[in-house]
C-alpha cells in the first residue's frame, strides 16, 4: 500500500513545445532539457498545445492578451478567447509545467495590451494556464524559466513526488490504518513546511474511521497539499532534522552524534546543502534499524537520481 518516492511515477502536464514537439508559432520548438534530459526518466509526461487543440496550426500568426483579457492575434483578429475557454481541462495530474511568457501558458507576468497595441500596465497569466490554476489551486504548478532555479526546481519536483503518492494511495482501496501510515510517513516532511498544516491533516486522520471515505479524501488532500505548498525555510528543515536525530541519538555514540548536530547547524547557517545532514542521519537510522526515521519520506522525496539538495 505504501509507496516511496521511487515507486510513483507523477503525471505531470507540459507545454508540448518544452519536449520538444514542433508547435511553436514558427513551427519550432522550446526544449527543456531538463525536462527531457533528467526528469523524464521519473514522470509520465501530459504533453498539450492548447493553441493547437483549438485547431491554429504551424506556423502561425502570433498571439497576445487585451486589457480585457481577451486572447487575439496579433494583427487583432480573430479572437481565440472563447475556443480556448471551451478547451476540456485535464485531470488526474500531479502538476504542470508551462511555456513561460505565453499569452496562452505563462503563469507570470504576461503582458496585457491596450486597444492601441500598447503594452498596459496590468500584467497577469495565460488564459487556460489561468483556467487550469483556477479549477486546481493547489496543483504544483512551474514555468520552464523559474525550473532553472535549484530552489524552486526542488520545492516543485517534491511536491509533484508528494502528490502522486497521495494519489496512488487513494487510488488503491486505502483503509484508515493505510492513511495512519502515510500520514506517519510524512510526518518530518510536512513538519519542514507547515507545522499546523500537519496537526490539521493529523486531525483528518483521526477521523477517518467514522467518515465517509469521498469526504475524508478529499479534506485530507487538501490540508496536505496546501501544506507542502509552504515554503520550507531554513529554521523549519532544522527543526524538522533535529526531531528525526532525537530518534536514533540514543543509539549513536559522541562522535556519531557530534557530526549530525554539526552538520544540522552547519545547514542552518547556510554553510553546508541539505544533502550533507540528510544523508547522515538516513544513513544511521538505517544502520542502527531505526524503521521510523528510515522511513520517513523527508529523507528521500524524491529520486536520488535528480541530486536536487546539493545546492546551498
Amino acid at each position: 500500500m505504501e509507496a516511496s518516492a521511487c515507486d510513483v511515477r507523477p503525471r505531470i502536464g507540459v507545454s508540448s513545445c518544452l519536449l520538444g514537439e514542433p508547435v511553436r508559432y514558427n513551427g519550432g520548438h522550446s526544449r527543456s532539457r531538463f525536462l527531457t534530459d533528467v526528469l523524464a526518466a521519473y514522470v509520465d509526461w501530459v504533453p498539450y498545445c492548447p493553441e493547437m487543440e483549438i485547431g491554429l496550426g504551424t506556423p502561425r500568426e502570433t498571439l497576445r492578451l487585451t486589457d480585457a483579457g481577451r486572447l487575439i492575434a496579433h494583427s487583432g483578429a480573430p479572437d481565440h478567447t472563447d475556443a480556448m475557454a471551451a478547451l476540456p481541462l485535464p485531470v488526474g495530474l500531479d502538476g504542470y509545467v508551462f511555456k513561460a511568457k505565453s499569452p496562452s501558458c505563462g503563469i507570470h507576468g504576461i503582458p496585457r495590451y491596450a486597444g492601441s497595441g500598447q503594452p498596459a500596465d496590468r500584467r497577469g497569466k495565460g488564459v487556460y494556464a489561468e483556467r487550469l490554476m483556477e479549477a486546481d489551486p493547489l496543483l504544483p504548478v512551474e514555468d520552464e524559466g523559474r525550473l532553472n532555479d535549484a530552489v524552486l526546481r526542488e520545492a516543485f519536483v517534491e511536491r509533484i513526488f508528494a502528490g502522486a503518492r497521495l494519489r496512488k494511495l487513494f487510488g488503491d482501496g486505502w483503509r484508515p490504518r493505510d492513511l495512519v501510515a502515510f500520514h506517519s510517513r510524512h510526518k518530518l516532511q510536512l513538519l519542514a513546511h507547515d507545522p499546523e498544516g500537519y496537526r490539521a491533516a493529523g486531525r483528518v486522520v483521526a477521523q477517518a474511521g467514522t467518515r465517509p471515505r469521498a469526504e475524508t479524501e478529499e479534506e485530507y488532500g487538501a490540508v496536505f497539499r496546501a501544506a507542502l505548498a509552504h515554503k520550507a525555510t531554513r529554521g523549519m528543515h532544522a527543526n524538522a532534522l533535529q526531531h528525526a536525530f532525537s530518534q536514533i541519538s540514543e543509539l549513536l555514540d559522541d562522535t556519531r552524534r557530534h557530526d549530525i548536530l554539526a552538520s544540522v547547524e552547519s545547514f542552518r547557517t547556510g554553510d553546508t546543502p541539505l544533502s550533507v545532514p540528510v544523508a547522515l542521519l538516513s544513513h544511521h537510522a538505517h544502520a542502527e534499524a531505526v524503521a521510523w526515521t528510515a522511513e520517513q519520506t523527508y529523507l528521500a522525496p524524491f529520486p536520488a537520481g535528480l541530486r536536487l539538495r546539493h545546492h546551498l
